[in-house]
């Protein structure tokens, strides 16, 4: 059921006038929504972050199974072995759910994976004691229906991070440089935080900011030229006009609570 209160339907206006004109979607090399999954690969050693200690704390000491919607290649579940004993990946990307697959089975972790989009496949996906979903709010349309199904698949409790405002802003010039576009007011944390509290959630919030400096330059930097939806021949001057934004300011958000 589509969530019909005023923040929901703020949310989804604003989501929807970020869209893509059909017109430079139509005429781009590559799908501009798509992520490579090297981008996403996690690190050995996890950082210790809000959400991170957020979740543990949901775990407890004696730990539990873990369950990551939009799971990419499974940083945000991963980050929280050996205490999760157990991690259920959902994505409606196939190559990430292979990221995510190979990274468990490289580590050892018990896991098994869902395709398909949330909350559609919540069923299959089945519940957890923790539910994390790091990155997906600003691609969720139709955000209350995918709140209340992380908050019913969670045993313990969510924990859900996010970028302050939407992660696409930082581009806004670049459409305006290259294609004469001026985008819209980009979603902010405070519009999610308005649609979770019009489903009925209490959470806690903490916010905080990660270095600016990407941990895979050259991927980020295909991502941009795809998201532009600009052919590689344009790649040296995105990049210079990347570098002349200079560093990307991070601000996150960490909303968690308990069930």
């Amino acid at each position: 059921m589509i969530a019909s209160g005023p923040a929901a339907a703020r949310w989804r206006e604003l989501l929807q006038a970020r869209a893509i004109p059909a017109e430079i979607r139509a005429a781009a090399p590559q799908d501009p929504s798509r992520h490579d999954p090297a981008r996403f690969v996690p690190p050995v050693a996890p950082k210790d972050t809000p959400s991170r200690r957020a979740a543990l704390q949901l775990l407890g000491p004696h730990g539990g199974t873990v369950l990551d919607v939009g799971c990419g290649a499974g940083a945000a579940g991963l980050a929280l072995v050996p205490t999760a004993s157990h991690l259920t990946g959902v994505d409606h990307a196939a190559d990430m759910l292979q990221a995510f697959e190979r990274a468990c089975t490289e580590r050892g972790v018990a896991h098994r994976s869902v395709l398909g989009p949330w909350p559609d496949v919540a069923p299959q996906a089945g519940a957890a004691d923790v539910v994390v979903s790091h990155h997906v709010g600003y691609n969720t349309v139709e955000l209350g229906p995918f709140l209340r199904a992380l908050d019913a698949a969670a045993r313990r409790g969510v924990v859900v991070e996010l970028h302050a405002v939407h992660p696409g802003a930082w581009l806004d010039p670049l459409w305006l440089q290259f294609h004469g576009l001026r985008r819209p007011p980009p979603a902010t944390a405070q519009d999610v935080l308005a649609v979770v509290a019009e489903v009925g959630l209490h959470p806690e919030v903490q916010r905080w900011a990660r270095p600016a400096q990407p941990r895979h330059p050259e991927a980020e930097l295909d991502f941009s030229l795809r998201r532009l939806c600009l052919p590689v021949q344009r790649r040296n001057e995105v990049a210079e006009a990347v570098a002349r934004l200079g560093p990307r300011h991070r601000d996150l958000v960490t909303i968690s609570w308990s069930t």
